[in-house]
């Protein structure tokens, strides 16, 4: 099923491909047309707009920072050929966008498809080839984790579905389809974050001009700036106006880069400093709102006009928290900040500092409500390997040998390229997926609570599951009576509607709503 070897291996490559799919005709004059409509007796139509208004209007909205009148215009891009480190590091950097992305999870990476530099004064042919021969031997690796996993995985998942030589014949084929998707997951930690990735990606018309201003702002700048680049190009192909009535241009001189530290070995110093402070936990609870009961039970009064002798702070978070007693906690829509009660969930807060790997915080971040401050790669770089093991992994001696030869590889291209005096935006490249992330990461109990309803099923992705039952359990410890009704959906739901599951045909297998948050997760 899964061929390691691949002799004469070539790395596929090829500059980023920016499609434009869909867009305002005219965002430029729509964005006139609504500024001109806040001081008009009726609404302004984008064809009603003059020269004169696009320059004076124009000019007059954008340089005074009245910048919501080009929130309105949106583009849909398609793009291809893009590193994840590039959206790890920028894209996703911020909460203002839509994407759909090509999943490293359920996807089998058959070819090795990388971002390469181009060939420069920094970078010649000589740190080329090691550059590309470490992408080809981390794809090698890919496939011959994929391969030794498989069948760890396919024996947890016949125990889990209870599989007999009676089992039908397309039940064991689901389960083997299973089972690959669980090794090529585990196995993905060892490809490099230079692996091209294709996603369909929306924002608005005044995140495109920010995005090209702050281009140079991530561990990316060179890439960013030929992708964003040619994003703003095609915009300017559809309506020159929008970019050029503004003449925006990339910041070159960023108030991080004046912070490099002189010791080289600045990344390991910090790693160790933060390790010991999360005391061995993924995810550690470090600052929240000491008042957060009281808080959240006068506001929800406030929203239902009550006084304290008609609900009491108890019955207040009871109202809010129990799903039997406020439907909203059933709802898969999402609708908590349109729901008048439960905004009195946004006063209370909670920040923790976590470890995970590159490949699970590019997930991670992908939860934009609860936002976080990640860490400049090209600023804490460490010459020593410093990555996370996935438990299928740490389970299997063969697979663990094997991975921890393809981390020591990773490592030591990557510090072979900066002996070469290749810059460090370049060799982080062929960084692993496994690469450790550390950050601080807050969000409001509203936005904490989607989350933790997502990430405690047991679907979800291992290491950002674990993050959350560690954090879930230390709320406990600090607010119990906001921990109690805090779960995956089948938590929530039993007992009260149907189905329990919602995952449909993806059920896990596993009657988690049975003894949450106690049932192991073995996959």
């Amino acid at each position: 099923m899964f061929d390691s070897s691949r002799p004469g291996e070539l790395v596929e490559s090829a500059p980023p491909r920016v499609t434009l799919r869909n867009a305002f005709a005219h965002p430029f004059d729509s964005a006139i047309a609504a500024a001109r409509t806040c001081y008009a007796p009726r609404l302004i139509t984008p064809e009603e707009i003059t020269d004169k208004q696009r320059l004076n209007v124009g000019a007059a909205t954008f340089y005074s920072g009245h910048h919501t009148v080009y929130q309105h215009a949106h583009f849909e891009f398609g793009l291809e050929n893009v590193s994840r480190q590039f959206v790890w590091s920028f894209l996703h950097a911020h909460p203002f966008y839509n994407s759909e992305q090509q999943s490293q999870r359920y996807v089998r990476l058959d070819r090795a498809q990388a971002y390469v530099p181009p060939v420069s004064l920094f970078f010649d042919e000589k740190s080329k080839e090691i550059y590309e021969g470490a992408i080809c031997r981390a794809w090698n690796y890919y496939r011959e984790l994929s391969a030794l996993l498989i069948g760890d995985a396919r024996n947890i998942l016949y125990d889990i579905w209870h599989v007999s030589p009676m089992s039908h014949p397309r039940r064991l084929q689901k389960i083997e389809r299973s089972a690959e998707k669980r090794a090529i997951e585990i196995a993905r930690y060892v490809l490099p974050i230079a692996a091209f990735t294709t996603m369909v990606h929306t924002l608005s018309g005044i995140v495109l001009h920010r995005l090209w201003r702050m281009c140079s702002a991530s561990d990316t700048p060179s890439e960013a700036r030929a992708i964003i680049g040619e994003m703003v190009s095609q915009v300017k192909t559809l309506d020159a106006p929008f970019f050029d009535r503004f003449e925006t241009e990339p910041l070159e001189e960023l108030p991080e880069w004046k912070s490099i530290p002189q010791n080289p070995n600045a990344g390991e110093s910090f790693a160790r400093e933060f390790d010991v402070k999360l005391y061995g936990k993924t995810s550690r609870l470090v600052d929240y709102s000491p008042n957060a009961l009281g808080v959240i039970a006068e506001s929800y009064r406030a929203v239902a006009g009550l006084a304290a002798s008609q609900c009491s702070d108890a019955d207040a978070l009871d109202r809010l928290l129990n799903p039997a007693r406020n439907l909203y906690r059933l709802e898969t829509l999402n609708v908590g900040v349109h729901a008048p009660m439960m905004r009195a969930l946004q006063h209370a807060n909670y920040t923790f500092a976590k470890k995970i790997s590159h490949t699970a915080d590019s997930q991670d971040q992908r939860h934009r409500m609860v936002p976080g401050s990640r860490p400049l790669l090209t600023l804490a770089d460490t010459r020593e390997p410093d990555y996370i093991t996935p438990a299928l992994v740490a389970a299997n001696p063969r697979a663990k040998e094997t991975y921890d030869r393809a981390m020591q590889e990773a490592w030591s291209a990557k510090n072979q390229l900066l002996d070469r005096g290749v810059p460090l935006e370049i060799a982080l490249y062929l960084l692993p997926n496994a690469k450790s992330i550390r950050l601080h990461e807050s969000g409001s109990l509203l936005h904490l609570l989607h989350k933790w309803t997502m990430r405690t099923c047991f679907n979800a992705q291992e290491e950002i599951f674990q993050a959350s039952m560690d954090e879930i359990a230390q709320l406990r410890e600090v607010h119990p009576e906001l921990a109690r009704y805090i779960g995956p959906p089948c938590h929530l739901r039993a007992g009260i509607t149907t189905p329990i599951c919602t995952e449909g045909s993806h059920f896990c297998g596993v009657k988690v709503w049975l003894d949450f948050p106690n049932t192991p997760r073995r996959i």
